[in-house]
């Protein structure tokens, strides 16, 4: 019976080990997708017609701390915009001037939104402050920027206590860490759809151009595959808690037998 306890010791130390590595690919895919600003891609066929003399002053707006929602949209839709959680990026020429000819040499100017910005109200129809708040998106894009945090803090969290159970020398405690795992898959889950339905309620709002395509950006992916890792770490973690505390019960009743 020896033999057959240490071939389920290495079991369930393989299982752990898949695991860890698994909860953190997904650590990093989550801190990596929460960093970058290509959560939301705007591609627009001609870019450098586009910033006109109108579009440079919507591009300089773009940048001023007065821009409302409207307002960076439409620079995003102009300007080949992308989206993070924390910036929003447009592409315009280096030389802007009024008096400088066309130029087809592109640089990217990103601004990061304020902890205010993140906060703020949204209102029913963009830019229109006496429109009303539209509460659906408002509490949308607060989510979006709260759960990938929350996430985060439950696998370090879950990190932390399976520090402990391995100077405990005990599996038992892996249940925990599995349980947190898995409620912050559910948090990756629902960050995921608060995005996609905040793009969405947007885009009815505020409809894209014909020349303009839409799309999701690898940050955004990168989330979509941390969700499942999340998932696959916490099955393996509370399997592995479970199935050895179980053998280990009729282990006990065996010696005693």
């Amino acid at each position: 019976y020896s033999s057959k306890g240490a071939m389920m010791d290495n079991r369930f130390a393989t299982a752990l080990v898949i695991a860890c590595v698994l909860s953190l690919i997904s650590t990093i895919y989550m801190a990596a997708s929460i960093g970058t600003d290509f959560w939301y891609e705007y591609h627009t066929l001609s870019p450098a017609e586009n910033v006109s003399e109108a579009g440079r002053s919507i591009w300089e707006e773009f940048v001023s701390e007065e821009a409302d929602e409207k307002t960076y949209t439409d620079a995003l839709f102009r300007c080949n915009g992308t989206v993070g959680l924390w910036r929003r990026c447009i592409t315009v020429p280096k030389n802007s001037h009024w008096y400088s000819p066309p130029e087809t040499d592109m640089t990217t100017n990103c601004i990061s939104f304020s902890l205010s910005d993140q906060f703020i109200e949204k209102y029913i129809e963009p830019g229109n402050h006496n429109s009303g708040t539209d509460l659906n998106r408002t509490y949308l894009w607060r989510l979006q920027f709260l759960l990938p945090f929350v996430s985060l803090g439950l696998m370090c969290f879950g990190a932390l206590i399976g520090l402990c159970a391995c100077a405990c020398r005990s599996l038992y405690p892996a249940i925990a860490t599995g349980v947190l795992h898995f409620l912050a898959g559910l948090c990756t889950l629902g960050l995921v759809g608060c995005y996609v339905a905040g793009i969405e309620l947007l885009h009815k709002k505020l409809p894209l151009p014909d020349d303009v395509r839409g799309e999701f950006g690898w940050s955004f992916c990168l989330a979509c595959v941390s969700a499942p890792l999340q998932f696959m770490a916490a099955a393996l973690f509370i399997w592995a808690a479970r199935t050895n505390r179980k053998e280990f019960t009729l282990l006990k009743a065996y010696r005693v037998a």
